[in-house]
């Protein structure tokens, strides 16, 4: 297993009057890490060919550099849109996660229905969300990339969700991207789900939050609730609540051996919290 870091995490680093993305790749590899993920950029939306070339270019960086281009995460919203457009655009950005030099792209399923719909479970939006799915990782194996649903967003972030829609889509490109923290969200456990899920992997995270019960006071700044009401507040890998070391275990257990990149959402100094992060994740996946 490699251990690699999202450029999200840098957070305000990326802007161009700090380290901006090729230096926060520098970054990573200073840190001793193997691979970044990349975000969707706001920047490029309307500008596709754009798009792409700057994609080339910071996928060259990261070769001249000696770090490998993972994962292009993105958002998609399967139901609160409309359907055929967005599968265009999703796969679109199929062409820039192939521009990076990424073997795989996550994208988001939805964040449940909005405004007056009144769906409310998850079993009778499946068939929709499968074939969204289903459309865009059929392109995405034209490119030679693999595409996965993350356990993110709350509508779709269980563990049996997750399984529930890999298994609908029903096609060897897609799987998921396991992240160990986000089952936090969901008020699930982390272990189980890690357990389940790690069979389907395509990628993974490794993410860390501080927790506590929805029955106490409220924390103040920086936390947000679970689903269930609990708090969350993101936190250095191994610093927090979330059982990282021995979810890293299971996923190695299971025979899961591609890239874990990091995700830091702490309120620390994102140089600091990656670094220790790093340094923990590799004692981690080294015992």
């Amino acid at each position: 297993m490699k251990i690699g870091v999202s450029l999200y995490s840098f957070r305000d680093y990326t802007a161009e009057d700090s380290l901006g993305i090729k230096g926060c790749i520098d970054k990573v590899k200073e840190f001793g890490a193997e691979g970044v993920d990349f975000v969707e950029t706001a920047a490029y939306a309307n500008d596709h060919d754009a798009y792409v070339a700057y994609a080339k270019d910071i996928g060259e960086y990261c070769k001249s550099v000696g770090i490998e281009a993972c994962c292009f995460c993105v958002g998609s919203d399967f139901l609160n849109r409309d359907l055929d457009a967005e599968i265009a655009r999703v796969k679109a950005l199929v062409d820039v996660a192939e521009a990076y030099g990424c073997k795989s792209m996550r994208h988001d399923a939805t964040p449940g229905y909005m405004g007056d719909k009144k769906w409310r479970s998850f079993d009778v939006v499946l068939p929709i969300l499968a074939k969204a799915y289903r459309e865009v990782t059929e392109y995405a194996a034209t490119k030679g990339i693999k595409t996965c649903i993350e356990n993110h967003g709350f509508f779709a972030q269980d563990p049996d969700r997750v399984e529930k829609l890999i298994n609908a889509v029903d096609n060897d490109n897609f799987g998921a991207l396991v992240d160990i923290g986000n089952f936090a969200c969901a008020d699930a456990d982390h272990n189980y789900a890690v357990g389940l899920l790690t069979k389907y992997a395509v990628h993974a995270h490794a993410k860390d939050f501080h927790k506590k019960s929805g029955s106490l006071d409220a924390p103040g700044e920086g936390w947000f609730q679970s689903r269930g009401g609990n708090y969350l507040r993101g936190s250095i890998i191994g610093h927090g609540d979330v059982p990282v070391r021995q979810c890293v275990q299971t996923l190695k257990r299971n025979g899961y051996d591609g890239f874990l990149c990091i995700e830091f959402e702490g309120m620390e100094d994102a140089l600091k919290g990656i670094r220790i992060g790093c340094d923990n994740l590799k004692r981690f996946i080294n015992m």
